[in-house]
């Protein structure tokens, strides 16, 4: 599992340009499918046919990064944020352009007070002498994620982009060792989830599922200080109770919290107050359409050293194939 989520890590994958990531994953799954499509706004759809209930299941490519909005005549690179990105996480931080350039994200010596650091505050340097120069490497729009890459501490991955590259394993995993069923199962890599859940909507109208399930990260409770909730790393994947974006479907939950139960696995009940995933847009498309979500534990989501346990990440594998198949 470590490999392939350092493999999946790796690739260039923020929010409107999933193009690496997905031809990534389109190598691993393709010949353990019926079929595989891109739809018009870059959703990966893999199909395993039956006749059974229409299940789809999704997880998001995307990562969070930064868009090139100015060059100054030094050649320093003003940003702004793809998806939320922390001014207090960036700083400091190394990123990389989609075309390999490499830059150092600093703020300005002018600012005296780091507890009013803006995003606007910051810069990135890719070691360009002036504009002219910068320009020959990096272009306005021109979008860069953080680099972080994966590395394994005991039984936690410790990476940039967790969320989601760890539910894309969980998925294609799930892909690979999915035993023979009736039901026709929708396999959805998702894109841009961090700019408003845009992929899971499109990809939702399109199949009208019975009913579907996600796979995302979710925060945790069990770092120093930190805000009480009852998810911890290592604990087991979580049942999404509600996030900010949905009340999951009592149905679609009590099959996870079922099958988890007949497989003897360990489970989390997650309640996050704030923030939204894939479900929140699934669950609203075309009269409704019944939705839950797993939920792997990460902590320090939307920086470059998330970190989840690969226990609980292998029982979201269990979890999910057993509750396809039923």
């Amino acid at each position: 599992m470590f490999e392939l989520i350092k493999n999946l890590t790796d690739k260039f994958g923020v929010s409107g340009n999933e193009e690496e990531i997905r031809e990534f994953i389109k190598g691993e799954i393709k010949s353990k499918v019926d079929s595989i499509e891109v739809d018009a706004l870059g959703n990966l759809i893999a199909t395993k046919k039956g006749n059974g209930k229409k299940i789809m299941v999704a997880a998001h490519m995307d990562e969070i990064g930064v868009m090139a909005t100015h060059i100054d005549e030094k050649g320093f690179i003003r940003f702004s944020n793809i998806g939320w990105v922390s001014q207090n996480y960036s700083l400091g931080q190394r990123v990389r352009f989609k075309n390999g350039t490499i830059g150092t994200v600093f703020f300005e010596e002018k600012l005296d007070d780091l507890k009013s650091l803006k995003l606007s505050n910051l810069y990135i340097d890719i070691g360009a002498k002036n504009s002219e120069e910068a320009q020959k490497k990096v272009n306005i729009g021109d979008t860069a994620a953080f680099c972080g890459p994966a590395e394994l501490a005991g039984d936690m991955i410790i990476s940039k982009a967790l969320d989601d590259r760890s539910g894309c394993a969980v998925l294609i995993e799930t892909i690979k060792n999915l035993p023979k069923t009736d039901n026709e199962i929708y396999f959805v890599f998702t894109v841009q989830e961090e700019l408003g859940l845009r992929g899971a909507k499109t990809a939702a109208f399109r199949i009208l599922p019975d009913f579907a399930i996600a796979v995302d990260v979710t925060l945790t409770g069990d770092t120093p200080d930190c805000k009480t909730m009852e998810v911890k790393c290592g604990m087991g994947p979580a049942i999404k109770i509600k996030d900010g974006s949905v009340v999951c479907h009592n149905d679609v939950r009590k099959l996870l919290t079922e099958t988890a139960k007949k497989l003897n696995l360990p489970i989390q009940y997650e309640i996050l107050e704030r923030g939204g995933s894939d479900p929140g847009a699934i669950h609203l498309t075309a009269g409704g359409i019944p939705s839950g979500a797993i939920s792997i534990p990460c902590r320090y989501t939307h920086s470059p050293s998330e970190m989840a346990s690969i226990s609980d990440i292998d029982n979201a594998v269990k979890l999910l194939k057993e509750s396809l198949i039923g």
